[in-house]
């Protein structure tokens, strides 16, 4: 009896609004309880366990919650590919897309409009990178203001692509930050860069690091958080 508790189900999947959704199970040394989730693209549910959890405890819990995750589904943006004549969104402000085969194929701002050219089947790949390339040169430069700020040596940094988080940093120092933020306004953006270099002073959430935080950081973090947490998800919308 006991070893088939401990055995994990053929099948992890959850039915969400009459979709069949994966079931991931992680184990968190810190964890102490269940923690439910929906997927940031809402392709998959997550349960987070403490070290001793059992899945077959993760599957039950996760099913009972089906609720809770239809309406968290339900308020996902929906899924849409930028096109030619479209909008993007980039540092806070609506973008237009204009499209035309003889412009340059990098895109290019005019004031409410991205001009941008080049075929259009390759469009969505072709802001991506662009998209990418702009998030690298902003943060970097969020970066170097911060640790010079905070009194550090400027850490190697990395764009990331994370489903789940919108930065990190390592125990070596190494910094991530999530390419996608490069659509959000700039306050909110920079409070995650500032968050992370905190960390290269306190690797903890203890209040000597929020401290640290305050003094770095320009702006209100509490609308930063806020923002993040009703609005992050549309991040994902075109480049999920």
């Amino acid at each position: 009896m006991i070893d088939w508790l401990r055995r994990p189900p053929a099948e992890l999947t959850v039915e969400v609004g009459g979709r069949t959704l994966p079931l991931a199970v992680r184990r968190h040394p810190r964890a102490t309880r269940m923690i439910l989730r929906l997927g940031a693209t809402g392709r998959e549910v997550c349960v987070t366990l403490p070290p001793w959890g059992r899945t077959l405890d993760a599957l039950a819990f996760a099913r009972s919650r089906s609720g809770w995750l239809e309406a968290q589904l339900e308020r996902l943006p929906t899924p849409a590919c930028p096109v030619a004549e479209g909008n993007l969104t980039y540092r806070g402000a609506v973008l237009s897309i204009q499209w035309s085969p003889g412009r340059a194929r990098k895109p290019q701002i005019c004031g409410p409009t991205l001009h941008v050219g080049g075929p259009q089947q390759s469009l969505r790949p072709r802001l991506q990178r662009w998209l990418e390339e702009e998030a690298r040169r902003v943060m970097a430069a969020d970066l170097a203001e911060y640790c010079s700020l905070a009194g550090v040596a400027t850490p190697p940094f990395c764009l990331s692509r994370a489903r789940r988080r919108w930065g990190s940093c390592s125990g070596k120092g190494t910094i991530r930050v999530n390419w996608r933020l490069i659509q959000a306004p700039d306050h909110v953006r920079r409070s995650v860069v500032a968050h992370e270099v905190a960390h290269l002073l306190h690797f903890n959430h203890s209040p000597a690091f929020h401290a640290c935080l305050a003094d770095l950081f320009d702006g209100d973090l509490a609308a930063a958080d806020r923002w993040l947490k009703h609005e992050g998800r549309a991040l994902y919308r075109h480049f999920g």
